[in-house]
């Protein structure tokens, strides 16, 4: 019986917090010190409000691995599947170096699991073959 895999995070981080001010330190002195006009910066700024709400709700993330199921919560979505269903799970490394988690069901239907929700991809993947869970891993790749 090998003990359960658990993960979870919060979307809350320091990191997350201390790039937000930075870019708005950043956007503040373009605009007291380079004269850049009001509504540039606060388009630039708009792009850090889902970081905001991020930091503000401060949504849990997580997955659950043992040996009869694989589940999943992020926010509001969440999801949980048999083991047996499951034909191979497949990683896939982006161009950003991120790993997107996809459960491919042996009827063929794939499931991409939520980024946010999915742990280190080489912990993941040990879990996963020591449950006898078949894995693949294919790499930059533009087109799937």
């Amino acid at each position: 019986m090998t003990a359960p895999f658990v993960f979870d995070q919060q979307a809350r981080s320091r990191k997350t917090l201390l790039i937000v001010v930075s870019i708005w330190v950043a956007l503040v002195a373009a605009w007291i010190w380079l004269d850049a006009a009001l509504w540039i910066v606060a388009f630039l700024a708009a792009f850090t409000l889902p970081a905001v709400s991020d930091l503000i709700r401060n949504p849990l993330s997580g997955l659950t691995l043992n040996n009869q199921t694989l589940s999943w919560f992020s926010g509001r979505r969440n999801g949980t599947l048999e083991l047996s269903e499951i034909d191979h799970i497949r990683l896939d490394t982006r161009l950003d170096f991120s790993v997107r988690v996809t459960a491919v069901l042996t009827t063929g239907r794939k499931i991409r699991l939520p980024f946010e929700s999915t742990p280190p991809h080489q912990a993941f993947q040990n879990a996963l073959e020591a449950r006898g869970v078949k894995t693949q891993r294919h790499h930059f790749q533009l087109l799937q």
